[in-house]
């Protein structure tokens, strides 16, 4: 018995070492774009985006100018809030635990590599919310999403 669980044991840990690291990066949930253009231009580019589709900018959060009001310092990072009842109210019915993700949030910040875009695949939070046995459309979520960043983005 013993043998056993140490070959169970061997072979769990080398499953676990053989998956490759994208994967793991995939399950976050976290989906992104990188442009080359600055933050303001982005901003432009995601508001004009965001107002095409019809979705309401509830706020946007400028982290840095906060933490620079405590003395601290952090490169451009801007957190939207958006959304559309039409979309989110179904799914928090589905589970109101939803109303913690939604409505939904895109950052962007300034990195090394240039305007990081940064947002929640739909699926991520169908899984974190346990809406399974819900009919969302979350593929038309993630597609609209996704075009939404690659237009602020403008590469």
């Amino acid at each position: 018995m013993h043998r056993f669980r140490l070959l169970v044991s061997t072979l769990a840990i080398g499953t676990l070492l053989a998956v490759p690291q994208a994967l793991f990066a995939q399950s976050s949930g976290i989906e992104s774009r990188t442009s080359q253009h600055d933050i303001d231009q982005v901003d432009e580019r995601l508001r004009t985006a965001l107002d095409y589709r019809g979705m309401i900018l509830v706020t946007v959060i400028d982290h840095a100018a906060n933490a620079g009001k405590v003395d601290l310092s952090l490169p451009s990072t801007r957190t939207f809030v958006f959304g559309n009842p039409e979309v989110g109210t179904p799914m928090m019915q589905c589970q109101g635990s939803l109303a913690l993700d939604l409505p939904q949030k895109m950052v962007i910040r300034e990195t090394d590599e240039g305007t990081r875009l940064e947002w929640n695949h739909p699926d991520y939070l169908a899984e974190r919310h346990g809406l399974g046995d819900c009919d969302l459309p979350l593929d038309k979520v993630a597609g609209a999403l996704e075009s939404i960043a690659t237009e602020a983005a403008g590469d």
